[in-house]
């Protein structure tokens, strides 16, 4: 299984190199592995302190390893901090950030790309975020004898460690020292297949999201669109989100509601902000915005990557994208300011959906006649509406406390020295 799983990763490889001719995403991802080895290498060259090595799959991984990544630094400061993406879209959205050292992409998962990252990096500790199983590279750091973790994991039984084929793949979570898995269900499936390196912290996202939402912020363009009126807050939301959100948003304003639509696609490319404009009148892209004209827009674009959380605090009522693709994308950051988060059908993989469902926090929709009753009752009932934001506040603040417990935990498996690691 070993070499058809490397035959695999140098077919992917080859293929995003094709794809790069033609996409874009693709062609960020050729172009910023171009050169990667003597980039590190440089700007490591002259380090002389311990690496602590963050993993991320892109930008949603890296908001769920954010509050980790940040308490790290807090506890040992004498750390320099190294982070990785495997995705364009996280490391573009990201690669100014200052709470660590190094920013990279990650480079290709071959035996031999592993191999002289870490002889490069020289990590005394990895820690890779949710979904991120890159097997050559756990398999050097568990050589080496280098600690590493994997924070904020969650397991179902259709992954592929679980099926038929799956011993070899579960085999290798065995490399982790210890993976924190966000539910109790992860961790009894874990077991099921004798893989006890478990303990169960919680998503380190609702960490992130109380954080966002207890700061102050403020935007008076925001503001001055909202004008008073409800807003309709629809954030990483994808064509197909559109062609129900935007009907309905028509259906509104025809029949006189006031309210205002405030949309940030999960994309904010040129071409799928032209789409949006070309097909809905009344829209502005937020980049164009100025006091003198965002009052006249009924639809404000979101053309920026980095507001959305901190946005959906003007809201009365989200809708979160994703859930008629590959699966809706942080309901949290919506439900933590105690507004009712719509989602599409497809949230079977997330916890929060189902727990946001059961509180009254949340609503599934599959149709247009379903987004749009849900639409008109929490419109029109005042009372309903902010006791179902209520309740997904409250389920979203219950869970605070992952990120303390993963840092907790840590400091107890690995050796300490003067309150610091591996010195």
């Amino acid at each position: 299984m070993s070499a058809v799983y490397n035959i695999g990763i140098r077919i992917y490889g080859f293929s995003i190199l094709v794809a790069s001719f033609f996409n874009e995403k693709a062609k960020k991802w050729r172009i910023g592995r171009k050169s990667i080895f003597d980039k590190i290498a440089n700007d490591l060259k002259d380090n002389s302190q311990p690496v602590a090595w963050f993993h991320c799959a892109s930008l949603g991984e890296f908001e769920q390893g954010r509050p980790v990544i940040e308490e790290f630094r807090k506890k040992f400061p004498h750390y320099k901090i190294l982070l990785t993406f495997f995705s364009p879209s996280g490391y573009e959205a990201r690669k100014d950030y200052k709470e660590v050292d190094y920013i990279f992409y990650l480079p290709l998962d071959t035996k031999s790309n592993s191999k002289k990252f870490i002889e490069i990096i020289k990590p005394s500790i990895a820690i890779f975020v949710k979904y991120e199983f890159w097997f050559n590279y756990l398999n050097e750091l568990k050589g080496k004898s280098i600690p590493t973790f994997l924070v904020s994991a969650k397991f179902r039984e259709d992954q592929y460690f679980f099926k038929g084929t799956g011993a070899w793949f579960r085999k290798q979570l065995h490399n982790y020292n210890t993976m924190f898995v966000q539910d109790e269900g992860s961790e009894t499936l874990l077991k099921k297949y004798g893989i006890t390196n478990v303990v169960v912290c919680g998503d380190t996202r609702f960490d992130r999201v109380i954080e966002i939402a207890t700061q102050q912020y403020s935007n008076p363009l925001v503001t001055k669109f909202k004008n008073n009126q409800l807003l309709w807050i629809c954030g990483s939301t994808w064509e197909e989100d559109e062609k129900l959100i935007f009907p309905i948003f028509q259906k509104l304003i025809r029949t006189g509601v006031k309210i205002k639509l405030l949309i940030a696609p999960h994309e904010v490319s040129e071409e799928r902000i032209k789409s949006i404009e070309s097909n809905y009148a009344m829209t502005l892209r937020y980049s164009g915005a100025t006091e003198n004209n965002i009052s006249a827009a009924n639809i404000l674009i979101i053309d920026k990557m980095g507001l959305l959380s901190y946005l959906y605090r003007f809201g009365e009522i989200a809708y979160v994208g994703g859930g008629f693709g590959k699966g809706i994308h942080n309901l949290a950051e919506a439900a933590v300011y105690g507004i009712p988060v719509l989602f599409g059908s497809n949230h079977k993989k997330f916890t929060e959906a189902a727990e946001l469902i059961k509180c009254g926090g949340g609503f599934s929709i599959s149709t247009l006649d379903e987004l749009d009753n849900y639409i008109s009752k929490l419109i029109s009932d005042d009372a309903y509406r902010k006791g179902s934001g209520a309740s997904g506040a409250a389920y979203i603040f219950s869970g605070k406390g992952a990120t303390e417990k993963i840092i907790t935990d840590l400091i107890k498996i690995i050796p300490t020295n003067q309150g610091g690691l591996f010195i």
